[in-house]
């Protein structure tokens, strides 16, 4: 679990808000009053954790690994490493927050009930009011709030598109973030309480928060568009094979000849062990050249930098983001080698995608 520094800010001013609060229903606690507004700021926190919490348990539930948990002065955020593959992973994983939420409310809410007035009693009713607000506002159909994806899940199930249930969550994201500027305004139409300068910078962070989270998933919308034209195959470079030990001049020289794009140095049994890098290359004076073995310019093939012939958009961005490197070796299924695949054509493919 990660505690970011903006929380630390929000728990001061839960403590600094709920102290006077608390001086009201325990009179005589002079400064320990922030003491026990602090002490709610963690337990409302806590309750945070067990919404975010239920989401990471969720996500284990389908396989999906949880990297981290992360408190922030908007709530939380958990980290889950894959995208749901169905529709119905997507909601489950989604709705639980809220549900627990909501949960935590309702018991909080019996609770006030039948514990003793005072701190306890404050807590305890703060607690129930707090979370049957966020299990509420998080079902708002709109991402990045869980409601969105529940939402992305109805739109998915229904079209079976998964790009068009995104696209809706995070326009009703944008209408969201609209409405939660009008708030203070239309909360003075409905209450006849005028709103402070307060109200006004929560309700633009709020919708700064959701605009920003709802435009970045339609970018990632039109990014995932792309990944499907990213085929290894189509993007490798004619390639030419030899001996490790072989002058790096003469390497050049055949792989001129041959008009390959690439290099791949071979132990003489023929085992593809190194790529050369381009940039060591052009780096190496040609005077040089002759008098260097190819392959110390060379990057060995192993720790992810081998990948099948046939991998294509997601799976390849996933491979090389977690092998980052300049070439890669594509092998076909037998093991013998295709051609060489370098980031450099890959991102050029991608920015050439409309």
């Amino acid at each position: 679990m990660l505690v970011t520094s903006s929380w630390f800010l929000v728990a001061a001013l839960i403590a600094v808000v709920m102290g006077p609060r608390a001086e009201e229903v325990h009179p005589g606690l002079g400064p320990w009053q922030y003491v026990a507004g602090l002490a709610f700021a963690i337990l409302l926190y806590l309750s945070v954790l067990l919404h975010e919490a239920s989401h990471a348990l969720m996500a284990k539930h389908y396989g999906f690994p949880v990297s981290a948990i992360t408190l922030h002065f908007l709530g939380g955020l958990t980290s889950i490493e894959a995208e749901a593959k169905r529709p119905r992973q997507e909601f489950w994983i989604a709705v639980v927050g809220p549900l627990t939420s909501l949960a935590v409310g309702l018991v909080s809410f019996g609770l006030w009930f039948v514990v003793p007035a005072g701190l306890l009693s404050m807590a305890v009713g703060g607690l129930a009011v707090a979370n049957l607000l966020v299990g509420a506002i998080n079902l708002f159909p709109g991402l990045p709030l869980d409601g969105g994806r529940v939402l992305k899940a109805a739109i998915w199930t229904l079209t079976r598109s998964e790009q068009r249930g995104t696209v809706a969550a995070a326009w009703g994201g944008r209408v969201s973030a609209f409405l939660v500027l009008l708030w203070p305004v239309a909360r003075e139409q409905l209450t006849g309480e005028a709103p402070d300068v307060f109200d006004f910078l929560l309700a633009f962070v709020v919708a700064f928060f959701l605009w920003n989270g709802a435009t970045a998933s339609l970018q990632a919308v039109r990014v995932r568009s792309r990944l499907p034209h990213l085929v290894a195959r189509d993007l490798a470079r004619r390639t030419l094979s030899v001996p490790e030990d072989l002058p790096l001049a003469e390497a050049v020289r055949r792989a001129r000849e041959a008009h390959a794009g690439a290099i791949v140095t071979v132990t003489g049994s023929g085992r593809p062990v190194g790529v050369v890098n381009e940039a060591a290359l052009m780096a190496t004076p040609e005077e040089r050249r002759p008098w260097l073995a190819t392959s110390t310019v060379a990057r060995g093939v192993d720790n992810g930098l081998s990948l099948p012939v046939g991998i294509t958009g997601e799976d390849l961005v996933r491979a090389i983001t977690s092998a980052p490197a300049t070439e890669y070796l594509l092998l076909e299924d037998d093991g013998s080698v295709y051609g060489v695949l370098t980031t450099a054509d890959v991102d050029r493919a991608f920015r050439s995608v409309p």
